[in-house]
């Protein structure tokens, strides 16, 4: 399915996009954790990922899988193809939260009272560093239907002597992303700095608009979606019945 493995290298440039900028945003806003002093180290803040991705793994096996085998009369529930589009849906809202976000700490920085000045990096917004928290964990819900409904697809639909190779297309994917996320950032550079409303991704993120950015991700990503669901709609699973027909049909030509 070589049109699947193009929306999943698209989908996948979204991640290092948003994680980047989240990470950066976590030094812009106060890090600490009122009422304590206590402060988490931005680089940090990624654990909250990794923290959703590792409960809502059982939850999803014990808990929605059996409910969703009852509804649809399914083994797994929903399909492989249906897991990594839902995925690519919560991957899609978690850019719209992101720019939500976004939208609210730069108010904060350049109309509510800070509290410091970051050389180079301009004021620092005195909102919660815990408002990153809600998109930081939709990203792991999106990665646990994504990017395990993407392995899982590779070594049920890959032919059996092709299944190592079907594990290095998952980390290709991911090194290609990494490119086009720096290449995508690039050309948002240099189309944005000559705008009225001036770079979108400024080192000084409280005169940029990074905000439009995380839209421009959502929309990349819905028209993602909207690619993928078209490929699924034309993919036949191995071992199908269309599958079966056409196979038998073609063994049965004579040779000429």
């Amino acid at each position: 399915m070589p049109a699947g493995n193009y929306a999943n290298l698209v989908g996948s440039c979204c991640l290092p996009s948003r994680h980047s900028p989240a990470t950066n945003l976590c030094c812009l806003p106060s890090p600490s954790v009122r009422p304590t002093n206590f402060e988490i180290p931005a680089a940090s803040y990624t654990v909250f990922t990794m923290l959703s991705l590792t409960i809502w793994l059982p939850l999803y096996d014990r808990i929605l899988v059996p409910l969703l085998q009852r509804l649809s009369r399914k083994e797994a529930g929903i399909t492989v193809l249906q897991r990594k589009s839902t995925g690519i849906v919560f991957s899609t809202l978690t850019s719209l939260v992101s720019a939500l976000v976004e939208k609210r700490r730069r108010a904060f920085a350049l109309t509510k009272p800070t509290i410091g000045i970051s050389p180079r990096r301009g004021a620092i917004s005195s909102m919660s560093a815990s408002w990153l928290i809600p998109q930081l964990v939709i990203i792991g819900v999106s990665e646990a239907f994504t990017m395990i409904g993407q392995v899982e697809f590779y070594y049920k639909q890959f032919p059996e002597n092709m299944r190592s190779i079907a594990g290095s297309l998952y980390f290709c994917a991911l090194a290609g992303s990494s490119y086009l996320s720096t290449f995508l950032i690039t050309i948002v550079h240099r189309t944005t700095k000559e705008s009225a409303s001036g770079n979108w991704l400024p080192e000084n993120l409280n005169k940029g608009r990074l905000d439009y950015f995380f839209y421009m991700i959502a929309a990349l990503q819905a028209l993602d979606l909207v690619y993928f669901l078209v490929c699924t709609k034309w993919y036949r699973y191995k071992g199908s019945r269309e599958n079966t027909i056409e196979v038998q049909i073609s063994s049965e030509k004579p040779a000429v």
